[in-house]
């Protein structure tokens, strides 16, 4: 073998062409075949045997030819084999790539059979060879002719049948990458990289998971040529099944079947973190990728994955997609959140479209996949966190003042995206070590810049960061430092929230303590008030949280906020002693605030209760600081009147009067703290020692003795002993007004404490009552003059000033007053019970106090910041209230009936109302613990159920309700009932909408709805709500809505005045007076239904949009229509029908007319965008028009049109009035017109809105017509010309008028259309 190597050598290298060819011809094939085997295993000789092979075959004969074409179909096996050296098989595919040109037609398509053959059936092993295969392909492409079967084809036609049997074969896992990459130099049409990206795809699932990084590197350069969408598509489909598979795996772990082998999660996270990689890679490089990536992303949002979520964000490292992407995901959280919003409160579409999974919970799960390792994600997220936070975070209110109390629950989408952004930013700082630094310190920047704005959002984010690790935050202290510096510049209600928050951590820091105090001591001195406000919250704050050796267990006083993480004595140099100088000395600092503005007195009167609670052994302190200071307004001459002095409360400046010293809270906070003091020293006095006795004996004494003598002098008072008769001026214009007013409070307030006071230390004896009472009595006729002279004024400006008692005794007084039953304290609270004025007091003092709660989140007084204890209150409170409601019937107060106000079983119903939304608004999950803390519940209620439970009390309700209606209309009290369907509909609330109960309750509102024929619309707009926000919830209420309008159609009469209308009524509670409120909530009922149709509508557009990209292949047939076209072609024609009864409906002119108007218009819109979508559909998806569109749009254009032409006329004429009007008719009439002026012009816009929505929807549907080859305009009739109007009758009039002249004129002024009036007769 050796010799023959040699030969063919030396006759190559003597270019001995002639003998080279003999020579060659002489060996047989097999021969030949040994010679290039060995001599590429030798590896030296095989470039110059190969050369000389080739020298030796002439193109020009068929011998030589043939031998080329042997030497190819060696070679290429050879390579694959794996027996050679990588080296050796890249230089003869090198070799043979650069004669494949020379080979003729036949011998290319032979070797290209080859390769195909030697793919489908996997020979393919290294894919060395494969880079052969594009030149021949290549070559073969420039053949003119090449015999194919029985027939001939071109090259570029051979080729093509080539590539498609490629595709179209089985492909071994092993040579995909190698293929892959071997078609990127492949010249390839459209359809052919489309079929090959659509196998390539299709391999993924087939291949092993690490192969698929290089594949989609391959892949993505391919993507160079075209297919771009396709190719990302792919890819991103993929991982979402991968996804999908590893959820169900976790979902159901146990139950699954061993056999299936998963992928381990890790693995699969790290191939994801490369594969993003990848792509960003990509599209940095080719600017088209990116754009066709968003582009696809945006048609087809609900795609969204978590793996295209870390995708995008990556892709926001590049910066001219930074914007874009945050726009985008902006765009898709906000939508995300107002679909499921849309769904939730719709059957009708719950009961269509499947639960989708939002985009919340997939950037939720991007970040527990960006774990592992993605850090090219965690910048995205950061700045994704921080872009929704602000974007949808609370804006300012009117003046830029913030809106009272944070919201618990996130209840609208802008809410709901705020709150993805935080925990997102919180989710990212526990997981990511390496942004831990940037979150803070842009959340502490926006706390600090923020000024103008509220910042709640990002307050309970820091305060988030700082509850989940407090050691983290100790090492960026610095950063803490620096903020502190800005505390005296920061409003009040940043500056609490943010004190609150660190101050786990100042328990640990010592440093951090030392700064902070430095600021506070510093803003102490500031000239903004702002700033000394912030530093007594900051020292009170201090006070309650650093506790003295020997004060009571927190237990007592549960903490607001746990620090569980951090031990409070974690130095050994920190503790209760050097506590205790450190308290002191921020008392004496606090004292200086005494001798401030009265809003900082009062901030700390309201702290001191809570310091004490907290810290107990500062009693003596802080008692001796409230005693000095009370007794600066105290008259220690017993027997002076007033005991207080109100000279020095008050201050001038200039003509101004203002309030110094806020008395009734400094007598509230001293009475406060005395009671509690009291109460805990009886309850620990068995563990006491005598030490401090004495001293607490005196302040005691002292303070008890001030409080009695107050009380018996307040007794004595008159009115006239404070300047404040009935002939005092009391208007805010003067300054003595002022005066008199701020006086008329003050004294109020004391009032108010000193009943608190005697009430509990009454200890229920008969003459201590007596005395509460006359303490009422006193400020209770205050309180007529104050109601009286302030109602003189043009405005009533009187505004009820908040009541001093707290939130606890109010509950204690309503308990006892109506249900304590015990003997011994009979006579006692019979006192009480005798004043109606009294009760009535107590009760109204309930409502505000619930009222501050829903709308603050807190209360004045002791207790009122804690949510646990107040809730425990409102628990007693509804208990009560419900019991006095259901436990004394209304009859019983018909004495006070004939007075304007609100009957004591009223203000029950009013305070239930407000605990129930209170309670659904601050305490969300706990309804169902009040409402088993109503006690009433009799044995029939399953107290363990709550659905039961809930609905228990809701029969209470309606049977109360019932009670009412089925009494005389005269008797009927309209404010009750209010508040009767006001509860219903907020206990509702509670019910699940598939539950039996929930059934029951819709059953029961029709019923009511259809029997009560009461003339009181305010009552009737509530019923009719609750019916509507059931009715929702139950099914689609379009079939309820056209029974409504047949109703109001039938009582206000039609607008044609000559047609009788069949009287029908399915609903009683739709009459001559509640029809006009009827129509106005139908037809706000009719904008929801029009909002989902059209959210629908626009669905299922992007649906169509993103299967004609995707493949056109989804045709229907005529016989089966789509659900949701089906449900949307239904809703329509129902709407249709009941809306051509109100347009016939003779409404009063007014908002009614154009609230009918724009709905009108808005109804055609959306007609015209269902019409565009069967444009769009038409050809491909939908040969035929479903026959129920066509009877949509017959139903539209006989019957609706036609109709609203007619309204337009009957609206534009306004009421129309017959002849014999006298002259003061006409004159009033002309008033009217001028008046209602504005008003016309408001209508005149609503109408041609109106017109050009009726013609483009006709536009379209002759548009849709010649697509569809279905006459639809057959329907329409000829709209009536809007400019130009004869009306015949009045021509005639006139030209009469002109001949006879006559001097009555005719007063026939009713317009008519240009058609003949075709009335339709009502059925």
């Amino acid at each position: 073998m050796r010799a023959e190597i040699d030969k063919i050598v030396s006759l190559s290298d003597a270019d001995n062409t002639a003998s080279l060819q003999k020579y060659l011809s002489s060996l047989t094939n097999e021969q030949l075949f040994s010679v290039i085997t060995n001599s590429a295993l030798k590896a030296k000789t095989v470039r110059p045997v190969i050369k000389g092979i080739l020298k030796g075959s002439s193109t020009n004969t068929s011998e030589g030819s043939n031998r080329r074409l042997l030497l190819y179909q060696h070679c290429i096996p050879l390579c694959e084999s794996g027996d050679l050296q990588a080296e050796v098989a890249a230089e003869i595919i090198g070799l043979l790539m650069l004669e494949t040109h020379t080979l003729s037609g036949p011998s290319l398509a032979q070797l290209a059979s080859l390769f195909v053959d030697a793919i489908k059936v996997g020979k393919m092993g290294n894919g060395k060879s494969l880079e052969l295969f594009p030149t021949v392909l290549t070559a073969l492409a420039a053949c003119e002719s090449l015999s194919y079967g029985k027939g001939e084809l071109n090259g570029e036609e051979f080729k093509k049948q080539l590539i498609n049997s490629l595709c179209s074969s089985r492909w071994d896992p092993h040579c995909v990458i190698h293929l892959t990459t071997m078609f990127r130099d492949v010249p390839l049409s459209s359809e052919e990289l489309q079929f090959l990206v659509e196998k390539v795809v299709r391999m993924f699932a087939k291949l092993d998971l690490q192969e698929i990084p290089p594949l989609v590197y391959q892949l993505l350069l391919l993507s160079a040529k075209g297919c771009k969408k396709q190719v990302l598509d792919g890819i991103i489909n993929y991982f979402k099944g991968q996804d999908i598979c590893q959820e169900e795996e976790q979902r159901h772990g146990e139950s699954l079947d061993l056999e299936v082998q998963s992928i381990p999660q890790d693995q699969l996270r790290h191939v994801e973190g490369t594969v993003i990689l990848h792509i960003v890679f990509a599209i940095r490089l080719d600017h088209e990728l990116g754009r066709e990536f968003l582009k696809s992303l945006k048609t087809a949002y609900g795609d969204l994955c978590p793996f295209s979520v870390a995708l995008l964000l990556s892709v926001t490292r590049i910066q001219r997609y930074e914007e874009q992407v945050f726009e985008l995901l902006k765009g898709v959280v906000i939508k995300s959140f107002k679909e499921e919003q849309l769904q939730q409160g719709s059957k009708f579409l719950l009961d269509l479209l499947p639960k989708h999974c939002g985009v919340a919970q997939m950037t939720l799960d991007t970040i527990k996949n960006s774990v592992f390792g993605w850090d090219h994600v965690t910048e995205g997220l950061v700045q994704l966190g921080f872009f929704l936070m602000d974007t949808f975070g609370p804006k300012p209110g009117p003046f830029g003042k913030a809106a009272e109390g944070p919201v618990s629950v996130a209840r609208t989408p802008a809410q709901q995206a705020c709150k993805l952004g935080g925990q997102v930013l919180l989710q990212s700082f526990k997981v990511h070590e390496s942004v831990r630094g940037e979150i803070l310190e842009q959340v502490l920047n926006r706390l600090i810049t923020k000024t103008a704005s509220p910042v709640n959002h990002y307050l309970d984010l820091f305060s988030d960061i700082v509850a989940s690790a407090p050691m983290i935050l100790l090492e960026s202290s610095s950063k803490l430092t620096e903020t502190f510096d800005h505390l005296s510049y920061l409003p009040l209600t940043t500056v609490q929230g943010l004190l609150k928050a660190v101050q786990p951590l100042l328990k640990v820091s010592m440093s951090l303590k030392d700064a902070l105090i430095l600021v506070l001591r510093k803003a102490m001195f500031s000239s903004q008030l702002d700033g000394r406000k912030s530093a007594v919250t900051g020292f009170l704050l201090l006070l309650k949280n650093f506790k003295v050796l020997g004060s009571l267990a927190s237990s007592q006083c549960s903490q607001a906020i746990s620090s569980s993480q951090v031990q409070v004595d974690v130095h050994c140099r920190y503790n209760s002693a050097a506590n205790e100088a450190f308290c002191l000395e921020i008392l004496s600092s606090l004292r200086r605030c005494l001798g401030q503005q009265a809003d900082v007195r009062l901030m700390l009167y309201e702290g001191f209760y809570d310091v004490l609670r907290r810290n107990s052994q500062l009693a003596s302190s802080i008692m001796q600081t409230l005693l000095s200071q009370l007794r600066r307004y105290y008259e220690p001459e017993q027997d002076l009147l007033p005991p207080v002095k109100l000279e020095p409360c008050i201050t001038a400046h200039g003509d101004q009067v203002f309030l110094q010293e806020p008395l009734a809270h400094l007598v509230s906070c001293t009475v406060n703290c005395l009671l509690w003091l009291k109460n805990m020293r009886q309850s620990a006095s068995c563990n006491d020692s005598d030490d401090d006795e004495e001293e607490e004996e005196g302040y005691q004494s002292d303070l008890q003795t001030i409080l009695q003598s107050m009380t018996r002098r307040m007794i004595k008072c008159e009115l006239e002993d404070f300047e404040l008769d009935k002939s005092a001026e009391f208007s805010m214009g003067s300054s003595v007004g002022v005066k008199n007013n701020i006086y008329a409070v003050l004294v109020m307030g004391v009032y108010e404490v000193l009943m608190e006071y005697n009430f509990i230390k009454a200890n229920y004896n008969k003459s201590n009552f007596e005395d509460l009472l006359e303490l009422f009595s006193r400020s209770h006729k205050l309180s007529e003059i104050l109601k009286e002279k302030s109602g003189k004024g043009r405005v009533s400006s009187h505004k009820t000033p908040r009541s001093l008692l707290s939130m606890g005794f109010v509950s204690t007084l309503i308990t006892v007053l109506f249900r304590d039953n015990s003997q011994s304290r009979e006579e006692a609270l019979s006192v009480l019970r005798s004043s109606g004025e009294f009760v009535r007091y107590a009760l109204s003092v309930v409502v505000q106090k619930i009222q501050q709660l829903e709308e603050t989140g807190h209360t004045d007084g002791p207790d009122g910041q804690n949510s646990d204890k107040t809730f425990r209150f409102l628990c007693d409170m509804t208990s009560v209230l419900m019991w006095r409601y259901t436990n004394i019937p209304s009859v019983v107060e018909e004495a006070g009936k004939k007075e304007k106000r609100s009957s004591l079983s009223q203000l029950c119903l009013e305070g239930i109302l407000k605990i129930f939304t209170t309670c659904q608004q601050r305490y969300p999950d706990k309804m169902p613990q009040l409402l088993s803390a109503m006690e009433i519940a009799e044995n029939d209620a399953e107290q363990d159920d709550v659905t039961e439970m809930n609905y228990f009390y809701i029969r209470q309700f309606q049977r109360a309700l019932f009670t009412l209606l089925s009494g005389g209309e005269e008797e009927f009290n309209s404010k009750e009932a209010q508040l009767l369907v006001s509860i219903l509909s907020v206990l509702s609330r509670q019910l699940n909408p598939s539950s039996k109960q929930f059934t029951q309750m819709i059953t029961w509102t029709v019923k009511i709805c259809k029997e009560t024929s009461f003339e009181d619309t305010a009552f009737s707009k509530g019923l009719l709500s609750l019916l509507f926000s059931l009715h929702i919830l139950y099914k689609s209420p379009v079939s309820l809505l056209l029974e409504l309008c047949q109703d109001i159609h039938s009582q206000l009469g039609d607008i044609d005045q000559d047609v009788e209308v069949e009287k029908q009524s399915h609903f009683a509670i739709v009459n001559m007076k509640t029809a006009t409120t009827a129509a106005l909530l139908v037809l706000s009922q009719v904008g929801r239904v029009l909002d989902e149709v059209d959210w629908l509508i626009a669905r299922k557009k992007s649906q169509t949009t993103s299967d004609k990209s995707g493949s056109g292949e989804a045709t229907q047939t005529a016989g089966q229509q789509d659900p949701v076209e089906k449900a949307v072609t239904l809703q329509l024609g129902t709407l249709l029908t009941a809306l051509n009864e109100l347009v016939q409906t003779a409404l009063l002119p007014g908002t009614c007319t154009i609230t009918l108007l724009r709905e009108l218009s808005r109804t055609y819109t959306i007609l015209t965008t269902l019409v565009k979508y069967y444009i769009q559909v038409c050809p491909n998806q939908h040969p035929v028009l479903p026959s129920r569109f066509e009877k949509l749009v017959k139903l539209s254009g006989s019957h609706l049109t036609p109709q609203c032409y007619t309204f337009i006329t009957y609206a534009q004429s306004g009421e129309s009035t017959g002849g014999g009007a006298d002259d003061k008719k006409k004159k009033k009439k002309n008033d009217a017109n001028t008046a209602s002026s504005a008003k016309l012009l408001r209508e005149t816009k609503v109408m041609p809105n109106l017109i050009f929505s009726i013609e483009q929807y006709e536009k379209f549907l002759i548009t849709l017509s010649k697509k569809s080859k279905v006459n639809l305009m057959q329907y329409m009739k000829l709209s009536t010309s809007r400019d130009f109007r004869i009306n015949a009758a009045t021509l005639d009039a006139a030209l009469q008028e002109q001949d006879e002249s006559q001097e009555a004129p005719n007063t026939q002024d009713t317009e008519e259309t240009q058609e003949p009036k075709q009335k339709r007769r009502k059925r």
